[in-house]
């Protein structure tokens, strides 16, 4: 067969795919969406690793699901062995994205067409205490009093029985799951474990697709990496959406964490042993720690936990040394866990560089990651010969991808291919920057006070309907405090560790005012009219910590490392908030950033504009009334007042 023709028939059937049927099923043909599929398919032909920024609007999942579909066509015309492709993402909620809506769209309309004669078949992948073993759930079945049991984790944890996904179990306490999932060491070889029977299809080629975290793919390429067993089977591609996430999971995987609730559990399941005074001991003498564990990190050093954790040392060594010989395996693994992590926070490494970061539940994380993270991403990930595409709206600052490069180990590799595709989306008419001509002084003593007169004011322009993204809880907490003295007429949210619900109850509320930080600066979806005032009172610079100090080292000067890695991480988190913005065609947005740095003629202007899209620039609170209420219907005005 002719490789010419045998390379563009897959760019063919993307055309027909975006141009006519997809547009049968509602979707509007759009043409940086189908450039992208081609760029896409282009990288997997080659066997590249592409660099793709897909701004808002853009399509990229159906973008890489069809270019994915197509090479997987491309190779079974080419008589080339059969494999999946790997997708992975950072957010179950895209997981369940793709897995439930995406792929099945895309496949009943190939089949409709002909275009493929069997459904595309895709299974979701996770770490092995994700799922049920067989064997430990029917033992925890006999063993459970159920008169006592909770009814709720009863139906749960009996429902496994016909469920091998233990996520899928609504209620089912942690210590069921525990008690119940696949250990880490699974060697039954019962021809009728569920979970085997599984992993032997997911190891068959059976699925066209296998979706699963960016902790689970970098497992496997440490497996690969080290020689040991891979976790995942041989793919013929590897699809990173949410790719800006991957430098900080790498960090983890390549370290050690350590989080409040690792301590929590271990505490937990010593009382469940019947080891009290374990326990208490335990307890007591690591609560200071657990305490401040459990706040969000507000740029504290990494040595501000150090005489916490020296406590937390010695206790546990004393448990250790008592309880020698008495524990269960899991109990006595879980100890040697928390005590190895507790100890290697307390001594330190030279090899390791230590940090704190935000953790999953709200509170901080202690990280220990390698000094040189590049190195090990370099042998374990990109080395591997399949093609590559990472896809994220925040990778480039403009079209410049120098930072993410740096982050990841990319920034010498030949096979790097880069493309920038902005958002489809009518900035100039639809948002409105707002710079204010005074604003706020962080340096003044009434700086909270100008802050919260300055965002009330902006309140009463919009109509409520706004988003304030903070940078820190402690800013946060102050303007609430203030805005809750204004009698705002309209609610006022304040995101806490419930971050689901809190954002439920702002989306049900038409007009109110959510203030936020942390995961809501990308976490977090609000179309239409919800957010229609989004407001930044500081740029988002990146607290320092032993990461940014250690990258320091690299550069002559303070102002080197200012420019090329302080200056362009803002960049990036400014651009993920902003997102927050415009998620469609008809939405419209006043974005109002206060940060006196940020104002025209001041040093970050530029690096501002560099930043976002472009668009008109105010600093008259009239114009954002104006605006306001130009692009608003009638309803809007009459929404949140009490």
């Amino acid at each position: 067969m002719n490789t010419y023709d045998n390379r563009q028939k897959p760019h063919d059937r993307i055309d027909h795919i975006f141009k006519d049927l997809l547009p049968a099923h509602g979707m509007p043909e759009r043409p940086a969406q189908i450039e992208l599929c081609h760029l896409m398919l282009d990288a997997m032909l080659d066997g590249s690793i592409a660099l793709c920024d897909a701004g808002t609007g853009i399509g990229k999942t159906y973008a890489y699901l069809v270019a994915g579909t197509a090479f997987l066509g491309f190779r079974a015309a080419s008589g080339l062995e059969t494999r999946p492709i790997f997708i992975s993402t950072s957010s179950i909620a895209l997981q369940s994205a793709i897995f439930n809506d995406y792929l099945p769209l895309l496949s009943d309309t190939l089949l409709a067409d002909g275009q493929i004669d069997q459904s595309i078949r895709a299974v979701i992948r996770k770490g092995k205490s994700h799922y049920v073993c067989d064997e430990r759930l029917k033992k925890r079945l006999e063993q459970v009093n159920w008169q006592k049991k909770n009814a709720k984790a009863a139906a749960a944890l009996r429902s496994l029985r016909d469920r091998l996904d233990i996520d899928l179990a609504e209620h089912l306490s942690g210590h069921d799951q525990k008690r119940v999932c696949v250990p880490a060491h699974c060697d039954c070889k019962q021809a009728s474990c569920r979970y085997l029977c599984f992993m032997e299809a997911c190891n068959s080629n059976y699925f066209h697709f296998q979706i699963c975290n960016h902790n689970l793919l970098l497992a496997n390429a440490i497996h690969r990496g080290t020689g040991r067993r891979p976790v995942l089977p041989d793919s013929c591609a590897i699809i990173i959406d949410e790719a800006h996430k991957l430098p900080e999971t790498a960090r983890q995987m390549y370290g050690v964490t350590l989080e409040a609730g690792d301590i929590h559990i271990l505490i937990r399941d010593l009382r469940k042993a019947r080891y009290f005074l374990a326990a208490e001991s335990l307890s007591e003498i690591t609560g200071p720690l657990l305490r401040k564990l459990s706040k969000p990190p507000q740029g504290e050093r990494y040595t501000e936990y150090l005489p916490l954790l020296a406590a937390a040392e010695r206790t546990l060594s004393v448990i250790r040394r008592q309880l020698e010989g008495l524990l269960t395996v899991p109990l006595r693994k879980s100890l040697e866990d928390v005590s190895a992590a507790v100890s290697l926070f307390s001594n330190g490494r030279p090899d390791m560089v230590f940090y704190t970061t935000s953790g999953d539940h709200g509170g901080t994380m202690l990280c220990a990651t390698i000094s040189d993270l590049n190195a090990q991403l370099q042998t374990t990930l990109w080395n591997q010969s399949q093609p590559i595409l990472l896809t994220s709206g925040t990778l480039a600052v403009g079209s410049n991808f120098r930072r993410f490069r740096e982050e990841t180990g990319l920034l010498t590799t030949s096979r790097v291919r880069e493309s920038v595709s902005p958002s489809p989306f009518d900035y100039r008419k639809n948002c409105l920057l707002y710079l204010p001509q005074l604003p706020p002084h962080q340096r003044t003593e009434t700086y909270y006070d100008e802050l919260a007169r300055e965002i009330s004011t902006l309140l009463d322009a919009a109509y409520g309907h706004a988003l304030v993204l903070f940078t820190s809880y402690a800013t946060m907490s102050a303007v609430q405090e203030r805005l809750a003295k204004e009698h705002l007429v309209w609610p006022l949210f304040t995101m806490g560790r419930n971050a689901v619900h809190t954002t439920e109850q702002f989306k049900a509320n038409p007009g109110s005012v959510l203030l936020a930080t942390g995961a809501a600066w990308e976490g977090f979806d609000f179309p239409g009219d919800c957010v229609s005032l989004l407001v930044i009172p500081r740029l988002p610079f990146p607290f320092p910590d032993a990461m940014k100090e250690k990258e320091r080292e690299q550069y002559d000067t303070l102002h080197a490392f200012i420019r090329a890695v302080v200056v362009p991480e803002m960049q990036i988190k400014l651009k993920q908030g902003f997102g927050r913005a415009i998620r469609t065609e008809t939405d419209t947005c006043v974005v109002a950033i206060l940060d006196e740095r940020a104002v025209q003629g001041n040093r970050y202007f530029e690096d501002v504009r560099a930043a976002l899209p472009e668009m008109r620039i105010t600093g008259s609170e009239r114009v954002v009334e104006q605006f306001i209420r130009n692009a608003k219907p009638d309803d809007y005005f009459r929404e949140g007042r009490s």
